[in-house]
């Protein structure tokens, strides 16, 4: 027989994102939360499960997604 076990909520990467980039994105985001940035989302939550929520709510870009003026 299987072991129970306690069923916490799942969050759905969005598409277009993988798997990889998911995790990684949300890991870095949690180091900044950690680090004292401001929550995107409704808090009450662990950091890593905010920092994934705000990722699959596409509060958080990519670097390659952000355009950033060039220095003049």
């Amino acid at each position: 027989m299987g072991v129970d076990r306690k069923k916490g909520p799942v969050i759905h990467r969005p598409a277009g994102v993988s798997a990889f980039e998911f995790v990684v994105l949300a890991g870095l985001r949690a180091a900044q939360l950690m680090r004292g940035c401001t929550p995107r989302v409704e808090t009450g939550h662990k950091v890593m499960m905010t920092a994934q929520i705000e990722v699959a709510a596409g509060k958080v870009a990519r670097a390659i997604d952000v355009i950033v003026a060039p220095i003049e």
